[in-house]
């Protein structure tokens, strides 16, 4: 039995959680030709649904894909142009790891015909089924709001100098959501007084935030870049931290609720 490539839990209020990185699945037809450091999936965005645990409560709806983003990247566009020319990125089709270590064995990576198949097995149904929900929760509540859950760990030397500030807002520069809603996000964990936030900084939003963020049309997006140093251990065995989590998750509850409450 093949393995879904996405779950989507529809929710009652005008909000979707997209977690574009979080599947840990690789097909073993891929597998083979994979190295060894692939069966890791070093790169996850790990034990989001986890820390997003009072999202169903809250009436929100949750998309997540089954499969690694080494698979393939549901946040790049299907082109796979840089989102940040001039700066080191992993593809859309990812050959190596946020260290560098391949992820293919000498001459195995995807040629274009590969990659043009996972986008239609992978990158495609996700995508229909975030356009769908928006168009759905939209037609319902006459708005949409998209949060887009990203985590890092909160050093990687390949994109960033030091450790990455704890929370990392992304709205285009301002292009994906009406004005004000990232200050007003950023500012909420500023006030906080416990961790660090950025808006649009290194991370200014992926494929995901800036292709479906349409203030004018009542549609919202922001993407989150959290610093996994909040709430897990950073290295093998990727382990959750309960406590850390329990600090950091009512900083995402309140947020989450700010974003509800946004009049636009």
């Amino acid at each position: 039995m093949k393995t879904p490539t996405f779950s989507l839990r529809r929710g009652r209020v005008p909000m979707l959680v997209s977690m574009p990185h979080v599947g840990t699945v690789i097909p073993s037809a891929l597998a083979a030709d994979m190295t060894p450091v692939a069966a890791r999936v070093d790169d996850t965005d790990w034990h989001l649904e986890r820390l997003y645990d009072f999202l169903e409560s809250l009436g929100v709806s949750i998309l997540v894909p089954s499969h690694s983003r080494y698979v393939i990247d549901l946040n790049r566009p299907p082109d796979n142009v840089n989102l940040y020319p001039g700066q080191d990125t992993t593809g859309l089709c990812p050959i190596d790891t946020f260290d560098k270590e391949p992820l293919y064995a000498p001459g195995r990576a995807p040629d274009e015909a590969a990659i043009f198949q996972r986008v239609a097995t992978y990158w495609q149904p996700y995508h229909t089924a975030l356009q769908e929900e928006l168009a759905r929760i939209h037609a319902q509540h006459g708005r949409a709001l998209l949060w887009d859950a990203h985590s890092i760990r909160s050093q990687v030397p390949r994109f960033f100098d030091g450790r990455l500030p704890d929370f990392n807002f992304g709205t285009a520069g301002g292009a994906s959501c009406g004005p004000g809603l990232g200050e007003r996000l950023r500012d909420i964990v500023a006030t906080h007084g416990v961790y660090s936030t950025v808006l649009n900084d290194r991370f200014k939003g992926g494929y995901i935030t800036r292709q479906y963020g349409r203030p004018a049309q009542h549609i919202h997006a922001v993407q989150l870049e959290l610093s996994q140093i909040t709430y897990m251990q950073e290295t093998l065995p990727y382990g959750f931290d309960e406590t850390r989590a329990a600090a950091v998750r009512p900083v995402l509850h309140a947020l989450v609720e700010a974003m509800l409450a946004w009049p636009g």
